[in-house]
């Protein structure tokens, strides 16, 4: 099983790597890509150095998948000349999260839609990853009518400068900037780019891709996405409306055996989800769950996952484990 990484010496591809080795996927040959700058660096998997290849020689290696988080534009040129090398693709970019000829995979909810046809899978977007694990089921059961979320995002969503930018605001240092305003002490309204609408791309991405893995057009979703000054992972306030009447005990119930979460809610107790505790976890974790006192069947819950792991790197890794098992690669 050769598996090549594209993108390897960025924050989520040494993500990617960690999360191979943790679930012992069955590597027989690791290659190590990304773009002409980087090759020839040297990078440590489980305890072995490998040298860092260009795209081309990649491609020449024959490898079974590719897992590329390389940035869209890279994806939009060079997956599709790996696919026709007959690799099979999963991509972690936006670039084909909508293409209608594409699926876009979160391995708890849709990974039976998958075949040995399909070259490029989309992997989507982290704050999109989280929210959907937690509401599968409870949709499943209870049918979500109307999702309203507000997502409170780690820097290390938009990669090494943004830390990097924080840490230097923190040390009261000059550096090079990620964001057009400072991010400690502030809080930023903006992620990704201002769309003719008034939201903004990655607010878009949250609506559509949602409806798109969830399988369903009429599910309502709007979307405010917000940059705050913390690492370890994303968080969401989220409140959902359903068409079918519960007791918060079924929410308790459903979510309890929803696969890739943990509910973390005890308020007495002050045990409730933080981005601390999931920095380093796969698992989505939710709390706060309460009902919406203002209108019936309706419920807010805070939804938490570290966003370089489930949000990215290990849904990744489940697509291609799912692959494997499957004998679809």
């Amino acid at each position: 099983m050769k598996v090549a990484v594209v993108g390897a010496t960025g924050l989520v591809g040494g993500e990617i790597l960690k999360v191979l080795a943790e679930r012992d996927f069955p590597v027989t040959e690791l290659l190590l890509v990304a773009s002409e700058r980087s090759v020839g660096k040297q990078m440590e998997f489980k305890g072995k150095q490998i040298k860092v290849i260009g795209m081309q020689d990649a491609i020449a290696a024959a490898p079974r998948i590719a897992i590329f988080s390389a940035g869209g534009s890279t994806s939009t040129e060079w997956a599709p000349k790996f696919a026709e090398a007959g690799i099979t693709v999963v991509d972690n970019s936006s670039a084909w999260r909508m293409d209608p000829t594409k699926k876009l995979v979160v391995p708890e909810i849709n990974a039976n839609e998958l075949t040995k046809a399909d070259k490029i899978i989309a992997n989507p977007n982290c704050s999109t990853i989280q929210m959907v694990v937690a509401l599968n089921n409870l949709n499943k059961e209870l049918k979500a009518k109307r999702i309203v979320v507000s997502t409170y995002q780690s820097v290390t969503g938009t990669g090494v400068k943004a830390v990097e930018q924080l840490m230097n605001e923190r040390a009261g240092k000059e550096g090079e900037k990620a964001y057009p305003y400072p991010i400690d002490l502030n809080v930023l309204p903006h992620i990704d780019v201002f769309q003719d609408n008034g939201y903004t791309k990655e607010e878009m991405k949250m609506i559509l891709e949602t409806k798109k893995i969830m399988g369903d057009d009429s599910i309502r979703v709007t979307a405010t996405a917000v940059r705050i000054p913390v690492m370890g992972g994303h968080s969401e306030s989220v409140n959902v409306e359903f068409e079918k009447d519960f007791t918060l005990d079924e929410v308790y119930r459903i979510l309890g055996e929803t696969e890739g979460v943990k509910v973390v809610d005890d308020v007495k107790n002050l045990q409730y989800p933080m981005p601390k505790d999931a920095h380093g976890k796969d698992e989505v974790l939710v709390g706060r769950i309460r009902y919406d006192e203002t209108q019936p069947k309706t419920i807010n819950m805070w939804i938490v996952a570290d966003n370089l792991r489930k949000g990215a790197a290990t849904n990744a890794v489940q697509i291609a484990e799912y692959l494997v098992k499957h004998k679809l690669v």
